[in-house]
């Protein structure tokens, strides 16, 4: 069993959980609130901007040139495609560009983006790439769930969404991340697996924690 399919197996009781959140079912039904969206728009967006951050120093551990440019690509679709995206549908519910741009994280938004980049910066390339996949590879299994199993007309103001998170080439990159993080630990000890497995977990539980903030509409309480 290569890493990413332990990684997957032994967490995907998490997954399970992912796919099955209100939110998420809400989103493909077309039945979740606006003011629930919306909220998780304006956090993602500001998760978006700390994630391309963290892409960058991806970029930068790169081993190779293909790696650099693969990082480099994704950075650029997260920045002018996802984000975008955001936009659109903001602009849509009445938030201008410039109240997205100001909005402040919510606690749960803040912990995930400062982990993700406290381990961007002080770890290795494996271990941002077991912090991206929950994020990506969740993603898209997520859209492909909804795809087959929602509803993806115009009658369902979140069909754009869900286009995107299903879109081949969003696959296709999630096909690569697992491939080079399965070609990186082909000869990893129980150590470096044991700790792709803590991150690959945590990463897990805050795309989790990310639904349900959204959902309960979970701000600062003070």
């Amino acid at each position: 069993m290569s890493t990413t399919e332990h990684l997957r197996d032994k967490y995907g009781y998490l997954w399970d959980r992912l796919f099955n959140h209100p939110f998420v079912v809400g989103v493909g039904n077309g039945s979740l609130s606006t003011e629930r969206f919306l909220f998780y728009m304006k956090q993602d967006y500001f998760f978006l901007v700390q994630y391309a951050r963290m892409l960058a120093l991806a970029a930068a551990k790169a081993p190779d040139l293909e790696g650099v440019t693969r990082f480099s690509a994704l950075l650029g679709e997260t920045l002018n495609t996802e984000m975008e995206l955001h936009r659109s549908y903001c602009r849509r519910l009445g938030v201008s560009a410039e109240e997205l741009a100001a909005v402040r994280p919510a606690p749960v938004t803040l912990a995930y983006t400062d982990y993700l980049l406290r381990v961007a910066y002080e770890g290795t390339l494996t271990d941002v790439i077991a912090n991206l996949l929950p994020c990506q590879w969740g993603y898209y299994e997520t859209g492909l769930h909804l795809a087959r199993t929602g509803d993806t007309s115009e009658a369902n103001p979140y069909a754009e969404w869900i286009t995107m998170y299903s879109d081949p080439e969003f696959g296709a990159f999630v096909a690569w991340l697992r491939e080079l993080l399965d070609s990186l630990t082909a000869n990893a000890d129980e150590a470096e697996v044991r700790r792709l497995e803590d991150h690959f977990l945590t990463a897990t539980r805050y795309e989790y924690l990310f639904w349900e903030m959204s959902y309960n509409l979970q701000d600062w309480p003070v």
